[in-house]
């Protein structure tokens, strides 16, 4: 959380209905669901302006993947993002799993919520972080509603390549009003369009 100040976000918690790390782990729903009290304290917040891009930081299955990258990714991040989106504070969700950010970008009516979130170990990668993009969160939708960029760390998808493609991704889900699977990543494709035209 200090960390994340330190790039000049302010920041809030947010609890799932997982009470602890066994019920977490036995009980994935209660993972994407808020807490009532958390859930309550998001609603009653005071919003000075619409929030066009929310941002939740979830430990997952990984909160070492969180504690390592999260902050140098919103630095990024923070570089890329339109000077006119408003982003609110960042909400820090523990015993989360991905759906539990439309629940929190609804209570929040947020237009856009990003999830950075930690990713299931692997054995060549026990701090993966994983990036879930979703437009208009709500509850009920499914990971088909939500685009993903996973393995972000210094080992696999380098902080400036990943914020790149992530702020990409979020201009033209607000451009089109879609995210998932009818938003397709083409920010390869016309980044060497680009190059190729320069050249």
């Amino acid at each position: 959380e200090e960390d994340i100040q330190a790039q000049g976000f302010s920041t809030l918690h947010a609890k799932s209905m997982a009470a602890d790390r066994a019920t977490y782990l036995l009980r994935p729903d209660w993972g994407r669901r808020l807490q009532e009290q958390s859930l309550i304290n998001l609603q009653n917040l005071s919003q000075p302006k619409p929030i066009d891009f929310l941002i939740v930081v979830g430990d997952g299955l990984s909160s070492l993947a969180v504690a390592r990258h999260a902050a140098p990714l919103l630095a990024e991040m923070r570089q890329h993002l339109p000077n006119n989106w408003h982003t609110g504070h960042v909400v820090i969700a523990s015993q989360a799993r991905v759906a539990i950010g439309d629940e929190i970008g609804q209570a929040l009516s947020a237009k856009m919520v990003v999830m950075l979130i930690g990713e299931r170990p692997g054995l060549s990668s026990p701090d993966s972080l994983g990036i879930y993009l979703t437009y208009n969160p709500k509850l009920g939708l499914s990971d088909a509603d939500r685009n993903c960029i996973s393995n972000v760390r210094p080992e696999g998808l380098q902080y400036d390549v990943a914020a790149k493609k992530l702020i990409w991704l979020a201009k033209e889900a607000m451009r089109l009003k879609v995210s998932g699977v009818a938003l397709k990543d083409e920010s390869d494709v016309q980044e060497i369009a680009t190059q190729t035209k320069l050249a």
